[in-house]
């Protein structure tokens, strides 16, 4: 298993928007979702799909479910 597989969710999206120079408010705004909303991802709190998603599209990023069993 290597680091992209052992880190969080809200890892990758912090380490997506920093490449991309964003704060956590411009995220939300291209994403349509709140600041603080942002901020409880990249805390890896509870978020629903549909903001995973949103996120994931305006940092152009794609999601992959894999099964490990």
């Amino acid at each position: 298993m290597n680091d992209a597989d052992r880190a969080g969710f809200g890892e990758v999206i912090r380490d997506a928007r920093k490449r991309r120079g964003w704060s956590q408010s411009e995220l939300g705004e291209k994403a349509g979702v709140s600041r603080p909303t942002v901020a409880r991802v990249e805390a890896n709190n509870d978020v629903t799909t549909a903001t995973i998603a949103k996120l994931s599209r305006a940092l152009g990023l794609t999601l992959e479910l894999k099964d490990r069993g």
